[in-house]
Formats: structure tokens, C-alpha cells, sequence
């Protein structure tokens, strides 16, 4: 306990006093839980298609620009200029460019998306800073609009006028529906001939639900399900975390794949002009993009001339980087480091952000002393959460902890501010009962146990979290392992037989409804803690069997509840991490996925970078 609180002072003193000798404040974290304010979205009843069983509405979405007349929210940003570079950053090396074979969106910077983000929405009204794109803030990008004739059927309706990048061997021809129904064939199966996923697919159970995908004409696509639930469908078709950038069939068809930097084509803002594995890519502008800034509809995209896309794996490199200038953004900061960058460059920019998950400790819940109940609870009454925000944190990070969806998603999941003052018991920091729990399970003295920890992850917290552990009984050795090495061991092999330490926790996520249900779900991939509960799977059941959003909104909900009953993993905090970006960069708010530095790499590079702008004059005057 003594080496606990002596660690604790001491951060709590540092923390204060890095704050006193700092001169700004930071960007304040923005909210999604506002009231959504009315949003760019029309909706417009078209048909009605009857059968014997059931009668179904039409409906098709249009995104209009959000306009007003006594000015916009992002009139405050200025004017956008044209030219200029932008630099960003990724972490992982370009291995391959066709996402057929691989999760690192590198083609994403060339190729685009049936749909996108709503430009025009104000941050403070949805800040897009999770992977869910709520169906109300999605855009028609490569598709103009949408809608369900009926619960299991998709239409898109495309955009006319787009063309290809004027590259061999697709030479700037018009882009049509043909395309669409090659790539999500060879992406999920199920058209153009192919009737098995990509390799980078295989565990894509949402989009095994998926019968065919066709084309009614030159302009629209026909998506038909399995499941008759328009919520989760249209999650597939607009999630950032399924891959689905519109490849050209003729490149595919004459090279076999367009893994080769040399045959990367798309329709999108950027044309690929180099690139040093290793090092760097380089990207020019495509002078024929077809697309508007829905802010300014009469400028047409992208802004800059050329984007730079610098590679840099080691974290100390990129803060370097960004404080003498050589890139525009980085983001996945912590506290400690936003309080420093504060100090040495004041002018830069910092934008609060959560981070995608909770941290977590995970169990192996088929094994003992964890498939225990009472164990799981008093692991978590061991830990004081508040205190660790206070001062681990500073201050910075809500308290409290998460169950399976973050408690920042307003009107999805279970929130803690909502939950019974019995479950909220069961998570604020109780030792005596912790230790009482143990002895009922038959553990009076504790027990030992071990923890495979992910040497990415934060691991001085997780000498914090061993000391609560101790003051209980509970001795934990921590068993350090590389990145590669425990994903081998733990997620992938799932031949840990005690804890573990993700680098990226497993409860708060941000992602879609139905993605976030394949955690726990018995058999499934994701799931090495080894949950099998026909409880919980029977809330997975019901948002695949519901037909509306409330149906899939209750399911989550008593889904979350469930698993913050049963603790299936001990749960720490969600922090708040921070991006740091150039005072020229002009748009950014901290989207998610727009200029992420983490494994993966961005999922919209090239939609955020075409309407991102550089302040050249600022940037000429500051001396860069």
C-alpha cells in the first residue's frame, strides 16, 4: 500500500507541478453529449412496397449542405486558401496498397467510400471522435443518396460526373455501378463473380449477412440481407472499420491486385506520385476531383497541392517532428506529454480527445479463480478509480468506469451517470468488502496469480492497479511482452491462462452496436477472455433479429448492463488523450480516423485532407 500511495504522490506532484509552469490551457474536450442540434439530413418518403406478411416505408437520405442566413459555426476557421503542403504521419510501414490484404488503409488516400462524414455539422453538436457513425451524421460521398425500399434491402444511388484518376488502365473513364459490385464482391463476397471474403475480411461476421450486391443500372447498387434491420445494415455500409474503398476492376483484372504503389488508382482527391518504403509517400493533387466543400459549395476540392505522408514508428521522432514544424498533426498524446508540449511550444494547437476504449484488466473467464464471480467483483471494488484520476490523470479523465460501450455515446449503450446506485456500488473502491468477497469464494488469504502485459500499453498504471491488487491479497507478477509477441499469445493464440494487459482496453468502445456485441459472444474471434454466456448472446440475437433502431438501442443497452453485472473484465478509466497540430492546419477538431497515428492508419485521409486547408501566410510569417 505504501509503495501505491508514495507513486501517487509523487505523479500528483509532478502533474501540479507541470501545470503551474504551464502558460495555456488546453482545447476542452468536445462533448458528444449534446443535444444533436438539426442536422443537415432530409429524409423523403418515396414508395411503399407491400407483401402477404409485412408492409415497409422507403425511405431515401439526402445530405444537404448546413447552411444559414447569419453565417456559419465555421465562419470563426476563415477563409480556405488553395496550395500549400500538408504532412501527416503513420506508424506502420506501406506494405501492401490493396486493402484486399490489409487492414493499414494506405488506398484510402486515393480511393474513396460510398459514403462519409457530414462536413458541415458543428463539432459541438457531433464531433465525430468514435468509429459509430450514427445514421443521421452519415454523407452520400461516392453516392449521392440512399434508401431502404424495404428492412433488408439497400439501394444506393450514385453520383453522376465522377471519373476515375486519369491513370492506365482505367483512363479517367466515368464511375459507375459496375464498380461498386466488383469491390464489395471481392471485398465480402457475395458479387462480380466472387462468393468468398478477402483475406483481410474472414472474420467479418456482419458482412457475412450480406446475399448479393448488383447492379439495377448505370447509377445504383442493390444491397440485399439476410438480416431485416436497416440500423445494422446501413452500420456495415457506413462503419470507418470496414473496409470498403471503390477499387478500378480493370486494374485488378490486368495485374491480378494493386498491392504495387505503381498501380494505385482511385476517384479520390489524390493521385500517388511516389513513395520510400520506410520513409515517406507522396501524393499530388487530382485536378479532375469531382467533389465541393459542402461549407463553401462553390470551392471545389481538395485545398492543398500536395500531401505528405511521412512514415514514423518511434513516438519521441513524431514529437519532434511536430515541434519543429516537419508535420502538421499527431494525435494519441497523453496527459504528461500535452502538459510538456505546452511548455516548450505554446503555439500549437492541442485538441482533447478520448481515447477509443477503456483501459482494462481482461480475465480468462473459463479458468479459476475467475470464472468466479465474486472474484471479478472484488478485483473491482480493490481499485480506486477516482483517485487515479486524480492524480494519474490530473484531473483530465472522467472517473468512472465503462461497461461495454463508452459512456461518452449519448443515446447508446448504458452510461454510468445512469446506472442504479446498487451497480455503482459494486464499482467504488471498497477493500473490506473486496477482501470478504475473496474469502466467500473460498480465497480468505487471496491468491497469485499473473498478468501478460502488452509492452505498448501504460505500464506504470499497471503497477498502480498491482499494488490495489496486493492490499487485498490478490499477488500479481507482471509478465512484460512485446506487441507481437502477446497478440501471438494472447488475442490470437488465446493461450494465456490467467490476465492480461491490452494495449488498447476491451470495455468503453466507441465502435458500431453490432461490432461491440461480438466481444463477448460465445466462439467469436475477438472474444480471449473466453465469455461463453447464452445470457449475453441472446442480446447479440436480438439486435440481428430487431427491425428498428430502438430495438437494437434497448438490446445494447440491457447488453451493457449485463456485462457491468457479471465483470467480466475489471474495468480502469477511459482516458482523454490529446493531438497536437499546427496553428496553419485549418479543420481539424480531432475527428476520428482522419489523421490517426495509430497501427492501422487513418481510415478518411483523403476525404478530411481534401478539405483541411494550410494558413500559408501564417506559416510563412512563423517561419516555416
Amino acid at each position: 500500500m505504501q509503495s501505491k500511495v508514495v507513486w501517487l504522490s509523487l505523479s500528483f506532484m509532478i502533474l501540479a507541478a507541470m501545470l503551474l509552469a504551464s502558460c495555456t490551457t488546453s482545447t476542452p474536450t468536445p462533448s458528444a453529449s449534446t443535444t444533436p442540434m438539426p442536422t443537415s439530413s432530409t429524409t423523403v418518403t418515396t414508395t411503399t412496397a407491400s407483401s402477404s406478411t409485412s408492409t415497409a416505408t422507403a425511405i431515401t437520405t439526402v445530405k444537404t449542405s448546413q447552411t444559414s442566413t447569419v453565417g456559419n459555426w465555421w465562419d470563426k476557421l476563415g477563409v480556405p486558401q488553395y496550395g500549400g503542403i500538408m504532412t501527416l504521419m503513420m506508424t506502420r510501414n506501406a506494405t501492401s496498397f490493396d486493402s484486399y490484404f490489409t487492414g493499414v488503409n494506405y488506398s484510402a488516400l486515393f480511393q474513396e467510400r460510398l459514403t462519409a462524414n457530414d462536413w458541415t455539422i458543428d463539432p459541438s453538436v457531433y464531433f465525430y471522435g468514435f468509429g459509430f457513425r450514427p445514421a443521421e451524421y452519415v454523407w452520400g460521398n461516392l453516392e449521392e443518396n440512399w434508401e431502404f425500399p424495404d428492412s433488408s434491402t439497400y439501394v444506393a444511388h450514385l453520383r453522376k460526373g465522377i471519373n476515375w484518376q486519369n491513370i492506365p488502365p482505367v483512363n479517367g473513364r466515368e464511375f459507375t455501378a459496375d464498380d461498386v459490385v466488383f469491390t464489395i464482391g471481392r471485398m465480402f463476397g457475395g458479387g462480380a463473380g466472387f462468393t468468398k471474403p478477402a483475406p483481410v475480411n474472414a472474420a467479418n461476421t456482419q458482412w457475412q449477412s450480406l446475399i448479393s450486391v448488383t447492379a439495377a443500372d448505370k447509377y445504383t447498387v442493390v444491397f440485399k440481407w439476410k438480416i431485416s434491420n436497416p440500423e445494422v445494415i446501413m452500420e456495415n455500409i457506413s462503419s470507418p472499420n470496414n473496409v470498403t474503398n471503390v477499387v478500378a476492376p480493370e486494374a485488378v483484372n490486368l495485374w491480378g491486385d494493386v498491392n504495387d504503389w505503381h498501380h494505385a488508382i482511385g476517384t479520390g482527391p489524390f493521385i500517388l506520385q511516389d513513395f520510400v518504403s520506410g520513409s515517406a509517400l507522396t501524393l499530388g493533387k487530382n485536378p479532375n476531383y469531382w467533389a465541393y466543400d459542402g461549407r463553401y459549395p462553390k470551392n471545389r476540392l481538395p485545398y492543398i497541392d500536395n500531401l505528405k505522408v511521412l512514415i514514423i514508428p518511434d513516438h519521441a521522432t513524431a514529437l519532434a517532428a511536430v515541434r519543429t514544424g516537419k508535420i502538421d498533426v499527431v494525435d494519441g498524446m497523453s496527459f504528461i506529454e500535452a502538459q510538456a508540449m505546452k511548455r516548450t511550444n505554446p503555439e500549437i494547437a492541442q485538441v482533447t480527445v478520448p481515447a477509443a476504449y477503456a483501459s482494462t484488466i481482461d480475465l480468462r473467464n473459463d479458468t479459476k479463480p475467475f470464472n468466479d464471480v465474486r472474484v471479478r467483483k472484488a478485483m473491482q471494488l480493490a481499485i480506486d478509480l477516482p483517485t487515479i484520476a486524480k492524480t494519474y490523470y490530473g484531473n483530465v479523465t472522467p472517473p468512472y468506469p465503462s461497461s461495454l460501450t463508452t459512456n461518452l455515446m449519448t443515446g447508446w449503450g448504458f452510461p454510468y451517470l445512469q446506472w442504479p446506485q446498487d451497480l455503482k456500488d459494486e464499482y467504488a473502491y471498497n477493500p473490506t468488502a473486496a477482501k470478504k468477497l475473496l474469502a466467500d469464494a473460498g480465497y480468505p488469504s487471496g491468491f497469485k496469480t499473473n498478468i501478460a502485459a502488452n509492452t505498448t500499453a501504460d505500464l506504470d498504471l499497471l503497477q498502480i492497479v498491482k499494488s490495489y491488487f496486493s492490499d487485498i491479497g490478490i499477488d500479481m507478477e507482471v509478465r512484460p511482452m512485446d506487441q507481437t509477441s502477446w497478440l501471438a499469445f494472447v488475442q490470437n493464440g488465446k493461450k494465456y491462462d490467467q490476465l492480461a494487459y491490452p494495449a488498447a482496453g476491451s470495455l468503453g468502445k466507441g465502435g458500431e452496436p453490432s461490432l461491440q456485441l461480438n466481444y463477448f459472444h460465445t466462439g467469436d474471434s475477438t472474444n480471449y477472455w473466453m465469455v461463453s454466456d447464452p445470457v449475453f448472446d441472446n442480446f447479440y440475437n436480438r439486435v440481428f433479429a430487431a427491425n428498428n433502431i430502438d430495438g437494437v438501442k434497448q438490446a445494447l443497452k440491457d447488453a451493457n448492463e449485463y456485462v457491468a453485472r457479471q465483470h467480466f473484465l475489471v474495468s480502469l478509466l477511459q482516458p482523454n488523450l490529446f493531438a497536437f497540430s499546427q496553428p496553419w492546419l485549418k479543420g481539424y477538431n480531432g475527428q476520428y480516423s482522419s489523421v490517426s497515428t495509430g497501427s492501422g492508419g487513418p481510415l478518411y485521409p483523403g476525404f478530411y485532407a481534401a478539405r483541411f486547408w494550410i494558413d500559408s501566410n501564417l506559416k510563412k510569417n512563423m517561419g516555416y
